[in-house]
């Protein structure tokens, strides 16, 4: 062991108690990026072993070749197969069992008259499969249905929804359907489900007749195993028999798959999101640790020159602080590592608190999730001490007569380059940041201009923080007298510590607001939206209906416009094709009762005269493709191509997309037809609590669906962003708790800096309250200048990034003020809770002792 290491083991040791907040920062930062990682990578698996279970015993799946991509649907929508093709297929030799599959979405209606699940994963409704190789579930309790309106479920459903066999209950397809319980299987062996999906198998003759377009001889898939090929043979056995447009694929390609899809669209996002809050965390670390090392340092000034002194080389002054840090990192990591497993248990629980469960299985710990998060942490530990320890090597040996060490970090030289480099980045942020908002819009220029805003807002902190926090602090002097006075002179004194101990909660403070403003604008804009678009009273929704669950019966519409009370109602359902090689969302709808219960703006054209090859369009969409009235334009839906006439122009951005057919166009082409609302308009005199009774009474019959005014509609509609607000604050509250670590660890050491200071204070009379008092609103104008400029910067970047987001220009922009007022009061009670701890260690010193302090 050279000298360097053992010089900083010593010091290390000497000094560790200055060094847990460093150490907790690291901590915390390393257990959020483990758990993340954690938590994927047991998704992945737990997801790779829920697909391999459901085809395990399938050796080949046949299906419809021409996939159209749909965000709602995994794999995108296929066209059903002839049900006559698993006979034919039945027959070929070396076929041990073919069984058409039939899938559609399929709701439950608990016993207490609530639908089960939806609010994320899918529900699933189907045939029981027979051969019970097939068959993923296994039967637990009851039998398989045999007879109509009998069906199986799975057993997290009946555990769910307290059903139990022999019980009655409604299934919605979305049209519903009364069924009796008469089986409750497992996935598997024993698992309660596939996942957090539901599961009702029904006869194959019901299935077809709820979930396929012509209501029988329809199946989704045909699935086969053989007793004597292989996967790939049985493949290329029946491949030549099926017709064109239908394929053939093994049970492994199948479930590879299955598998791609989620974990490409679910969990790839999924992931990258925990990451980019892992990611925040880090950062706010970051500043942490530079801060305490950069302090650290400065203390130490008069010990590094007498090494320097006594012979050591700037190479081991440098040495021994880098030492230190690679020590605190490493150490700080393995217990972030330890810390992670409980933080990807806790990130599971908090999504199912939400009501987004995701799959159970066991923890899967791969190599790079720990590694990886090691590696991180200890190099994020040097590379923040990186500054201080060049610094340190650069001491020079007279130092050592020096009375009092002084951080200058931020003075002379180091401060000119800091300014030109803040106001360079600053300068280039700002322009790119309002013009990728207000010219494009462009979100990619944004995002840059942000990220270098950011930076240069950093970098520019010890310019503005000793005026901030003297403008800040003016009424505290007014107000607290000489205890006031001199906590603000404290925290103006060095304003580069300053700027560096209120920089971590700047950036939690502005990520917080960034997602408070844009969570606000969407509310403001959905709210817009219904307001502008939605011109009926009431409005019908099914719960979760479109986040898996199954959407009203399109048979609701008219049988509410039917009612005396009611002058028009519109089902707006949902549709599919493919336009220009990509898969688009169609609003399907009777034009002429969706023209009195929602306002298109200006029409050109008709709606009218759409009939079943006509298409309306909304006028930006018809801009960015060229189209005008007249323009024919091809179409691929899952059954084939069909060629649509654009015979209407309106205003896009309200209740419809960019996309109108009527459903008598959508009738040959739907799989499985459902509304996701039905709008309705009053006649005159009718007032909205009648209606609202008059509809619900016929409404009960489809399943229950829940009947809002248009008020409540508006507000349901926007509540979703209340729940993405709820996981942000929760995922964010972890930066903001390393924010506070490193204002305490600041404030510590800026304590034992000030011992003798402190001490003549209370030797020429001040009080132990009044030194606290001193303290902790010395804390209060740090975390006060943090989160102003959090405040200030998230304000700014959650206007970018709501005019960036939005480029159809229909957007609305809300400033949520008491929101805000509420993140600046947490921002300002973080920082009286930070420092309480050394405030009251200051409070505790011995008077003599203080003074006679070197």
């Amino acid at each position: 062991m050279n000298a360097s290491v053992r010089i900083g083991a010593r010091s290390l040791l000497a000094h560790r108690r200055r060094l847990v907040g460093t150490v907790l920062s690291i901590v915390l930062g390393v257990a959020f990026l483990t758990g993340t990682m954690v938590l994927g990578d047991t998704l992945r698996a737990n997801f790779d072993t829920l697909f391999a279970d459901a085809n395990a015993g399938t050796d080949a799946v046949v299906r419809s070749a021409d996939a159209i991509a749909d965000p709602g649907v995994p794999g995108g929508v296929r066209a059903p197969l002839d049900d006559a093709l698993a006979a034919k297929l039945r027959a070929v030799p070396g076929v041990g069992a073919a069984e058409g599959s039939v899938q559609g979405a399929g709701q439950l209606i608990g016993a207490d008259g609530r639908p089960i699940g939806g609010q994320g994963p899918p529900t699933w409704a189907g045939n029981w499969i027979t051969d019970p190789k097939l068959n993923p579930y296994r039967l637990a309790e009851g039998r398989a249905p045999a007879a109509p309106g009998e069906a199986v479920i799975n057993r997290g459903a009946a555990k769910a929804g307290k059903l139990h066999v022999g019980d009655t209950t409604v299934l919605r397809t979305p049209d519903p359907v009364r069924i009796t319980v008469v089986g409750i299987a497992t996935f598997g062996a024993d698992a309660d489900g596939m996942g957090p999906s539901t599961f009702t198998a029904l006869t194959l003759a019901d299935a077809q007749a709820h979930l396929t377009p012509r209501g029988s001889g329809q199946v989704s898939t045909v699935r086969l195993r053989s007793d004597s090929l292989s996967q790939r043979q049985l493949v290329e056995r029946v491949r030549p028999l099926l017709p064109s447009g239908v394929e053939a694929l093994t049970g492994a390609d199948a479930t590879a798959q299955s598998t791609a899809d989620v974990s490409g669209r679910f969990l790839g996002l999924f992931t990258t999101l925990l990451l980019v809050f892992a990611g925040i965390a880090l950062l706010v670390a970051t500043f942490t640790i530079h801060n305490t090392f950069a302090i650290v340092t400065a203390q130490r000034t008069r010990e590094n020159a007498l090494l320097r002194a006594l012979g050591a080389s700037r190479r081991q002054v440098l040495g021994t602080t880098l030492g230190e840090a690679l020590a605190i990192g490493l150490l700080a990591s393995a217990l972030g590592l330890l810390g992670g497993f409980g933080v990807a248990a806790g990130l599971k629980a908090l999504f199912a608190a939400i009501g987004f469960t995701l799959p159970t299985g066991g923890t899967v710990i791969k190599a790079a999730a720990i590694v990886l998060p090691l590696l991180v942490g200890t190099l994020v530990a040097a590379g923040s001490a990186l500054a201080p320890a060049l610094r340190a090597a650069r001491t020079a040996p007279l130092a050592a007569l020096r009375d009092a060490a002084v951080d200058e970090a931020a003075s002379g030289r180091s401060a000119r380059l800091r300014g030109a480099l803040g106001a360079l980045l600053a300068a280039g942020g700002l322009p790119a940041v309002i013009v990728g908002a207000t010219r494009g819009p462009s979100l990619v220029l944004t995002v840059g201009g942000a990220l270098a805003l950011l930076l240069g807002t950093v970098v520019l902190g010890p310019v503005a923080a000793a005026t901030a926090v003297r403008v800040l602090g003016a009424p505290l002097a007014r107000l607290r007298g000489v205890t006031g006075a001199l906590a603000r002179r404290n925290a103006a004194r060095n304003p580069g510590r300053t700027a560096a101990t209120a920089s971590a909660l700047m950036v939690g403070v502005a990520v917080v607001t960034l997602f408070t403003v844009f969570g606000a604008s969407v509310q403001a804009t959905l709210d817009d939206t219904v307001s502008r678009s939605f011109a009926g009273d009431l409005a019908v929704t099914a719960p979760a209906a479109g986040a898996g669950g199954s959407g009203v019966s399109p048979k609701l519409a008219p049988a509410l416009a039917a009612l005396p009370e009611v002058r028009a109602a519109a089902g707006l359902g949902r549709g599919v094709a493919q336009v220009d090689g990509h898969g688009k969302q169609l609003d399907v709808a009777d034009p002429g009762q969706l023209a009195q219960v929602t306002d298109l703006g200006r029409v050109d054209g008709s709606l009218a005269d759409l009939g079943a090859d006509g298409l309306a369009v909304s006028r930006t969409e018809a801009a960015a493709r060229g189209w005008q009235l007249g323009t024919v334009v091809p179409m691929r839906f899952a059954d084939g191509p069909a060629a649509f006439t654009v015979r209407a122009l309106y205003r896009g951005g309200g209740v419809t997309g960019d996309y109108l057919i009527s459903r008598q166009a959508w009738q040959p082409h739907r799989v499985q037809d459902s509304d996701g609302l039905v709008a309705v308009a009053l006649r005159p005199g009718v007032s909205p609590a009648a209606g609202k009774a008059a509809i619900a009474r016929v409404a009960d019959a489809y399943g229950k669906p829940q009947v809002q005014t248009r008020a409540e509609y508006a507000e349901s509609a926007a509540s979703g962003v209340d729940m993405m607000l709820s996981v942000v604050y929760a995922l964010l509250a972890l930066a903001v708790l390393i924010a506070l670590l490193g204002i305490a660890n600041t404030l510590t050491l800026a304590v034992h800096e000030r011992i003798r200071e402190l001490g003549l204070l209370r030797a020429v009379g001040q009080t132990r309250a009044q030194l606290r008092a001193m303290v902790r609103w010395e804390s209060v104008l740090v975390a006060a200048f943090g989160t102003a400029g959090g405040l200030a910067l998230g304000a700014l970047l959650g206007w970018a990034l709501t005019r960036a987001a939005d480029s159809a220009g229909t957007g609305s922009f809300a400033l949520p003020a008491w929101r805000l007022a509420i993140v600046a009061l947490v921002g300002l009670a973080a920082g009286a809770l930070a420092g309480l701890r050394p405030a009251a260690r200051a409070a505790r010193l011995d008077i003599l002792r203080a003074v006679a302090a070197a």
